[in-house]
């Protein structure tokens, strides 16, 4: 079901569906080695334009997705934050979760947290999800803290993320969880936002 696409103001983000010119600071951003350092390889400008046409695609049938995340004091491009459901089998496999890629130069501003907590009151309170996961590679030490910032849990045991390679050395992931009954005792904690076109859809 097809319901518009949504949109979320928090204080400082704007996380909007995508647009074209979107494309080449997201191509520059997934061509840095550090921003693409937990991931099997950096990725070419084709694949990261196959890539926003993908999200674009599924934001435009289910209302949600991974938004392009720009500041709201600037209109900068900065990545994205968004729900997704992941296409490989994981071991919490069939999930939607919570994600995020940013540019370098705005890291250890907050911005994820900050949009991940939009994006998680979009899961649990428009979707009603009764779960939401979030993984990545067990190195990745900055992401992981900002799962926990989020009252994620961490759970046992680690995984081999079966779409890279075998002799990745990123393969091994760890995965954390968060219930709608544990989202919602933080509910003061929580950021509020303004989420326009409320998605109404299915979660599958």
């Amino acid at each position: 079901m097809t319901s518009g696409q949504t949109e979320l103001q928090t204080e400082r983000l704007h996380l909007r569906p995508w647009r074209d010119d979107d494309i080449e600071p997201f191509a520059a951003m997934n061509a840095d080695p550090q921003v693409m350092a937990y991931f099997a390889s950096t990725q070419s400008r084709e694949a990261s334009a196959a890539a926003v046409a993908r999200w674009r695609a599924r934001m435009d049938e289910r209302g949600w997705g991974l938004w392009a995340a720009e500041l709201r004091r600037t209109g900068e491009f900065i990545g994205f934050i968004g729900l997704e459901s992941p296409a490989p089998a994981l071991p919490c496999s069939p999930c939607v979760e919570v994600g995020w890629r940013l540019a370098a130069a705005h890291w250890g501003r907050g911005y994820a947290t900050e949009g991940a907590k939009a994006a998680l009151g979009i899961g649990f309170e428009r979707l009603g999800l009764d779960e939401i996961v979030s993984f990545t590679a067990v190195g990745n030490r900055r992401s992981r803290a900002v799962m926990e910032r989020l009252g994620m849990t961490e759970t046992d045991p680690t995984f081999m993320h079966p779409a890279l390679p075998i002799d990745s050395a990123v393969r091994e992931h760890c995965l954390y969880r968060l219930s709608r009954a544990r989202w919602l005792a933080m509910a003061p904690e929580a950021v509020k936002t303004d989420a326009r076109r409320p998605p109404r859809t299915r979660t599958s």
